[in-house]
């Protein structure tokens, strides 16, 4: 593909909708699920989050590439949405500790990037019609050309893409002398996960997305911890057998987000593909616990169901969304278990829910007294 800038492009939705704009970056096409997400900042970590695998991200704040990237902003080692819209797109930075400019990072990792769309209308339309598949054109193709393509690209629900994310080999994050030990299986695991883990003196030891109980208990960790991801949760047999006899062993196990409905399957709870998922940093959660209020991160497309959660003799609800009373956390009450629908590490976001890492921590420590 070439390198080209503000060329004619589209945006065409599966439903025939067309929403023009112009190209930042490549020519070429740019296929997957569109979505929006609300965050104000923290663009770099929304298009370095494995979650975001297989998704068109339509950035609803104004301008983008503002204040250009910088390394330490990264969520995974390389871009994961698979194009980006936006209203406006900056060229120029203004952060002193930037360490270049958004256009280039878009053109050394090869983004297609679609800038100058009515964002608002587009959004709007969206959550009206609900997530569906469409496409990115910057180079001239014909539209009925991109239609026949766009009716053979696969719907987000039964779609497994965790292995397209997680780690070929087991690797190790923190200190090695650290005083707990955690096994964390990677369907799509953010950094700052690992970062949260690690600074709470843990050590962790990251596996394949596919790896078996067995490979998980050989490290002899005090703890177990099933990461966010993209995709639907329910081809995840391996993680859902894995989570499982975690659970059976009685084990302390946190679940964020594709691992919090990881956890739900494993107790035979069904998980359903929402109309419009939420994405942002600004998500209202009611702790039911604690009767707390909590302003959350979260981007996820699949919810656990509500009513067969409810009906459930072992598990409870611990935390809901405020807009619409999806399930936003559980646990379950005679095991060692809970899970988050959310990301309480954020980045971005706020750091209201970062107790929850605290509480994982606690658990581990009561499970060896």
């Amino acid at each position: 593909m070439k390198y080209t800038t503000r060329q004619q492009a589209l945006l065409l939705l599966s439903d025939g909708t067309i929403f023009y704009g112009k190209s930042i970056g490549l020519s070429g096409v740019a296929f997957g699920e569109v979505c929006f997400n609300t965050g104000m900042t923290g663009y770099q970590e929304i298009f370095t989050d494995p979650s975001y695998f297989g998704q068109l991200m339509v950035a609803t704040n104004a301008h983008i590439g503002n204040y250009g990237v910088n390394d330490k902003e990264i969520e995974s080692d390389s871009i994961k949405i698979s194009g980006l819209i936006c209203k406006n797109f900056s060229f120029n930075y203004s952060r002193p500790d930037a360490e270049e400019s958004l256009e280039n990072y878009f053109k050394k990792q090869n983004l297609i990037c679609l800038s100058d769309v009515d964002t608002r209308a587009l959004v709007g339309y969206i959550r009206d019609n609900g997530a569906m598949n469409a496409v990115i054109c910057t180079d001239g193709t014909p539209i009925e050309e991109l239609k026949t393509t766009l009716a053979q690209v696969p719907d987000m629900k039964g779609l497994e893409l965790a292995s397209k994310v997680s780690t070929k080999t087991p690797y190790f994050f923190g200190d090695e002398n650290a005083t707990y030990k955690v096994s964390a299986l990677d369907l799509g695991i953010k950094t700052n996960i690992l970062r949260n883990l690690a600074k709470r003196d843990c050590y962790i030891k990251v596996f394949p997305y596919d790896a078996s109980y067995e490979d998980l208990a050989s490290f002899n960790p005090d703890g177990y911890f099933l990461s966010n991801g993209p995709g639907d949760p329910d081809p995840l047999e391996s993680a859902i057998s894995v989570a499982k006899q975690i659970i059976e062993n009685d084990k302390p196990l946190f679940g964020i987000c594709l691992g919090h409905q990881v956890i739900a399957l494993a107790n035979g709870i069904s998980t359903y593909k929402m109309f419009n998922g939420h994405r942002g940093i600004n998500h209202p959660v009611t702790n039911l616990i604690t009767g707390k209020g909590e302003i959350t991160s979260q981007n996820h497309g699949f919810a656990v169901n509500r009513e067969e959660l409810e009906n459930h003799a072992e598990l409870e609800i611990t935390h809901l969304h405020l807009n619409d009373g999806t399930v936003a956390g559980m646990r379950m009450k005679n095991k060692n278990c809970f899970s988050v629908q959310y990301h309480p590490e954020a980045s971005p976001g706020p750091h209201d829910s970062s107790y929850l890492f605290d509480d994982f921590i606690n658990n581990i420590k009561n499970s060896k007294n």
